[in-house]
């Protein structure tokens, strides 16, 4: 994104049109079809004037409409942790590690709607609490792990 570009203009109607000339619906469509892949990278895929967190308001404007924000929470999760832990969960969380961790949590959480911020919190206590396997990378929001710490009872 460039000069502000992104800004300028009818900014669902910039999206709706660039995920329809990829092939899909959606913006969910289009995400789905890229799991785990971080909003930054789905940004730059639909053009120089789209912002990450418009991809962002977009996802969660879609998912309210399916009522299904809890996948969308898991979703923005994984790929926090996708762009934040390249590698995956790390084997030892030392500080630096455990600065990694707290960083891909913290920006998730930040992304996290209000309906859900509680639940966010007991997640990440949750993940620091009893850390998943070494290496571990929840690969979308269908992920066992974050299906049970996070089901898809709506709130």
């Amino acid at each position: 994104m460039s000069g502000g570009e992104a800004w300028r203009g009818d900014i669902q109607a910039r999206l709706d049109a660039r995920v329809r000339e990829r092939g899909y619906d959606s913006l969910t469509a289009f995400a789905e079809a890229r799991p785990a892949v971080p909003l930054h990278a789905l940004a730059d895929e639909l053009g120089n004037d789209v912002a990450a967190v418009q991809v962002l308001s977009g996802l969660l404007a879609e998912a309210e409409q399916r009522q299904e924000v809890t996948r969308f929470v898991r979703d923005v999760l994984a790929r926090m942790l996708s762009q934040g832990l390249s590698d995956g969960w790390p084997a030892v969380l030392d500080d630096a590690n455990r600065f990694k961790v707290a960083k891909a949590l913290g920006a998730w959480s930040a992304y996290t709607p209000e309906t859900h911020e509680e639940r966010a919190q007991r997640v990440g206590d949750a993940l620091l609490a009893n850390p998943p396997p070494a290496g571990w990378r929840p690969l979308g929001p269908d992920d066992a792990l974050l299906r049970r710490l996070l089901p898809d009872d709506e709130p």
